[in-house]
């Protein structure tokens, strides 16, 4: 379980991954080396499991979002979510077997995705959502 301390060293993180340990120590009002200490902990238990970066999705060429629900007859092969486009694959209850986040360029990349889905005989129902506007990420 994680105390208010942890609590507030993870939040300052969530703000500003790349916060040193002198400036984390600060907004939590805990000692250099107890912050250290403390993320070492956090780290070797799992509840950080990595430092990572949000980036503008227009400028990466990912500013084309879709949510794909899935459904399969079986298995689709580990080698299928190695595609550069799948972000996010979520298993799900329901009438479809997984949910998908993908991001593209354009319109254009997604519509020759979609043509390369449609060969996978593996798959046997999707429905597509496009988003319009974030209105709220976390990483």
């Amino acid at each position: 379980m994680l105390d208010p301390k942890d609590k507030k060293i993870i939040a300052a993180l969530r703000e500003n991954s790349r916060q040193s340990i002198r400036e984390l120590a600060q907004s939590s009002k805990l000692r250099p080396s107890t912050v250290h200490q403390r993320l070492l902990k956090l780290e070797k238990e799992k509840i950080i499991e990595r430092y990572t970066v949000k980036v503008n999705n227009e400028s990466v060429g990912e500013g084309f979002i879709v949510f794909m629900w899935i459904s399969t007859n079986q298995d689709l092969p580990p080698s299928f979510f190695h595609d550069p486009c799948i972000k996010e694959v979520f298993g799900i209850t329901g009438e479809y077997d997984l949910l998908l986040k993908l991001k593209f360029p354009s319109i254009a990349e997604f519509n020759e995705y979609l043509i390369r889905l449609r060969k996978n005989k593996v798959i046997t129902k999707t429905f597509t959502q496009i988003v319009t506007i974030n209105l709220k990420e976390e990483l």
